[in-house]
């Protein structure tokens, strides 16, 4: 899987790179069907502190892009659970494909 990151007001980071890698890698064994992610790294100013880093993943599958969104007080927490909305939406597109064979 080809996995391109991208940062808005936000220097880059080889350390959550490799975090975001890790938690891909594991969706990806998962799914094979997987083409290629994109992860975007933001640092928006919000009127919270709690949760201006923002993390947004999209997943090219075949036939469709599959696509979640974090804000957290952390790009760490906003990987996890970014990584997590993104498998889930996943699990269903597995589900429906086996549902066609």
């Amino acid at each position: 899987m080809n996995i391109n990151f991208e940062y808005k007001d936000v220097a880059a980071s080889k350390r959550l790179e490799a975090l975001a890698i890790e938690k891909l890698d594991k969706l990806e064994n998962k799914y094979d069907f997987i083409v290629a992610a994109d992860v975007y790294f933001k640092n928006e100013n919000t009127k919270g502190a709690d949760d201006g880093k923002t993390v947004e993943i999209r997943l090219n599958v075949p036939g469709a892009t599959l696509f979640s969104s974090d804000h957290s007080t952390s790009f760490e927490a906003s990987i996890a659970k970014a990584v997590n909305e993104v498998g889930v939406q996943a699990q269903k597109k597995k589900d429906k494909m086996q549902a066609h064979h």
